[in-house]
């Protein structure tokens, strides 16, 4: 018999074990990430466990979850996700057949919170649900080797980085470098024009995920920080997840260095993947990503429609938020520090 249920603090432990086992497993499927989210914005979760009480009598085993926030927010609306702030999410499971008990549990949940619509992050797609065609993400196999890495890398991106190398740019990693990451990132926020996201979510990323997180900074020859990477460590990949650089020292390359300098540091440490994450089509740092040589593979971010009628469209490209991101940039810096973690709390 299989029963679906919302998980209890008591359950974390087996999830934990379950995502981690699950070949599809992530790090936002972890419970590492759902109290990072829950601590630093407040939203409601619903994270559901399938259990098999045929297997072992009596005491069941899990056979599948799907991680779940219930989103509001006046320019949004109101859904549910799988999950916030996150490249993938979606349903782990034994079979087809447990995948599709969760997510029409969760398609019920959703309708009787009267939501408009479940938004489901999924790598592969799940069949008879319709699919926004809009993100890929960039990964690829390193060579245990830092010289076979860099040769990898195209000759134009490779230049690159070897004008960061003759500008005597240096990194250093740790978590002290949260200060430096946040002043860094709040910056390319405001000049891309996205609202930032306040700095106690990274914290809390960086205490929750304990050594499965860290920081890298990017430092001129005078040791001024010009650029900062928050990764993620996952099994055998590294995962930078969020970045920013100063645009005043895009002379130096300061973001091609940083990532090259995060490939030569997870290779000497035995990882063997990197994962450049997500980029959305036609954007600069999908072109970026391609320049270094990675392939795009096509992500199915898909959807069970109650009260909407269509796909939720909030892309910046969409024309409804071109205006908003304009007068974002227009604003002070000052300003978009204070203003933009109320906001960024509903960017998921």
């Amino acid at each position: 018999m299989l029963k679906i249920r919302k998980i209890t603090e008591s359950d974390r432990a087996a999830w934990d074990a379950y995502v981690a086992s699950h070949p599809g497993g992530t790090p936002f499927h972890t419970t590492a990430w759902k109290r990072a989210v829950e601590a630093s914005f407040g939203h409601r979760s619903s994270y559901l466990v399938a259990e098999d009480f045929h297997r072992t009598g009596q005491t069941p085993s899990v056979v599948g979850v799907l991680p779940l926030f219930e989103m509001r927010s006046r320019l949004f609306g109101h859904y549910f996700l799988s999950v916030p702030f996150a490249e993938t999410g979606g349903a782990l499971a034994d079979s087809p057949e447990v995948e599709r008990a969760l997510i029409d549990h969760a398609a019920e949940l959703s309708a009787e919170r009267k939501a408009s619509y479940l938004e489901l992050r999924n790598r592969r797609p799940v069949d008879g649900l319709p699919t926004k065609d809009l993100y890929v993400s960039f990964r690829k196999e390193m060579s245990p080797d830092p010289d076979e890495n860099l040769k990898a890398i195209p000759r134009k991106s490779r230049r690159m980085v070897r004008v960061g190398m003759k500008a005597g740019l240096r990194s250093e990693t740790g978590r002290h470098l949260l200060d430096t990451f946040y002043e860094i990132l709040a910056a390319n926020y405001h000049r891309l024009g996205t609202p930032v996201f306040p700095r106690r979510l990274f914290a809390n990323f960086l205490a929750r995920f304990g050594s499965r997180a860290d920081i890298l900074a990017v430092r001129t020859r005078e040791g001024a920080p010009v650029a900062a990477v928050l990764s993620f460590y996952w099994r055998d990949a590294v995962m930078p997840y969020y970045a920013g650089s100063l645009f005043s020292h895009r002379h130096l390359a300061p973001n091609d260095f940083m990532y090259w300098e995060l490939m030569r540091r997870a290779c000497l440490a035995g990882f063997r993947r990197f994962d450049f994450g997500r980029s959305k089509k036609g954007t600069g740092s999908y072109a970026f990503k391609k320049h270094w040589g990675f392939e795009p593979e096509p992500l199915a971010y898909q959807y069970v429609l109650h009260r909407a009628s269509a796909m939720p469209d909030m892309s910046p490209a969409n024309p409804r938020y071109r205006f908003l991101i304009e007068a974002w940039r227009r604003l002070p810096h000052g300003a978009t520090r204070l203003l933009g973690p109320p906001v960024a709390r509903h960017l998921a």
